[in-house]
C-alpha cells in the first residue's frame, strides 16, 4: 500500500483538488506538521497518501480547518505512532474538530468521542454523523481504508489497492481502458460487450474520467 504508484496531477483529481494543494498540503509549516505524509518532490504517491490526500480534501470541503487537521494528525502520530493517520481511522467531523469514536483506539472504551484536535480530550457527545462514508474500512483494530468510492457514494467507480493494481475502476476494470476503447471510436454496447459490463458501469467509468458520453452514438472503430 505504500509503494509509490500514483501520479500526483491524477491524485489531485480523484480527490477534486489540485497539485499545488497536494504540495502545499506535504510542506512543513515551520514548526508545524504536514497535512499528509511528505514524499520526495519528484516520487509518485502511494495508495496511502492518495486516501490521506481524499479523506484531507473531504475535510476542507466540509469546512474544516487545516490547523484543526494538522493537530489531528500530529496528535495521533505523537500518541499511537500513526504515521499515516487520516488513512487508519474512522474519522468524523462537526464542521470544526475532528473527532474518532473512542472504540477506534480503545475498544474498552465505549460510546464516548474524541476531540484529537484538541489534543485527545474526550467529549460527551451524541455520535455525529459520518461524514466521510465513501472510505470503507478494513473490520480490524486499525481500521484501515481498503476502498474509496472515488467518483461518490452513489457511483460504482472506486480505488482498491487490490484490484486492477489500485487504479480506479468499475467490475475490476480501470477507467482508463475504457476511456482509451472511447477514445479509439468503439461504441457503448461494443464496450461493455467487450468486458462484459453493464453499460451503465462503462458511462460511468467515462465519466469519471471527463469523457462526455453519447449512449447512441456507432461503433467506429475499424479493425
Amino acid at each position: 500500500m505504500n509503494v509509490p504508484a500514483y501520479r500526483v496531477k491524477d491524485a489531485a483529481r480523484y480527490a477534486g483538488t489540485s497539485a499545488q494543494t497536494v504540495g502545499n498540503w506535504q510542506r512543513l509549516r515551520g514548526n508545524a506538521p504536514s497535512v499528509i505524509s511528505g514524499r520526495d518532490p519528484n516520487e509518485l504517491l502511494s495508495y496511502m497518501q492518495v486516501i490521506e490526500l481524499g479523506v484531507v480534501a473531504a475535510m476542507r470541503k466540509a469546512g474544516v480547518p487545516l490547523k484543526s487537521i494538522r493537530d489531528a494528525r500530529d496528535y495521533l502520530a505523537a500518541e499511537f505512532g500513526s504515521q499515516q493517520p487520516f488513512a487508519e481511522y474512522r474519522f468524523k467531523t462537526d464542521g470544526k474538530q475532528l473527532v474518532l469514536n473512542s472504540e477506534d483506539l480503545d475498544p474498552t472504551v465505549k460510546n464516548r468521542l474524541i476531540i484529537v484536535s484538541e489534543a485527545g480530550q474526550y467529549a460527551w457527545k451524541e455520535i455525529l454523523q459520518q461524514l466521510l462514508r465513501e472510505f470503507e474500512y478494513a473490520p480490524d483494530d486499525k481500521g484501515v481504508v481498503v476502498r474509496w468510492r472515488v467518483a461518490g457514494v452513489d457511483e460504482p467507480v472506486s480505488i482498491d489497492p487490490r484490484v486492477a493494481f489500485g487504479a480506479p475502476q468499475v467490475s475490476g476494470v480501470p477507467t482508463w481502458v475504457l476511456r482509451e476503447r472511447w477514445g479509439s471510436g468503439e461504441g457503448l454496447k461494443d464496450i461493455a460487450e467487450d468486458f462484459t459490463l453493464e453499460p451503465h458501469l462503462v458511462m460511468s467509468a467515462l465519466r469519471f474520467e471527463g469523457v462526455a458520453v453519447d449512449p447512441d452514438r456507432p461503433n467506429q472503430w475499424v479493425n
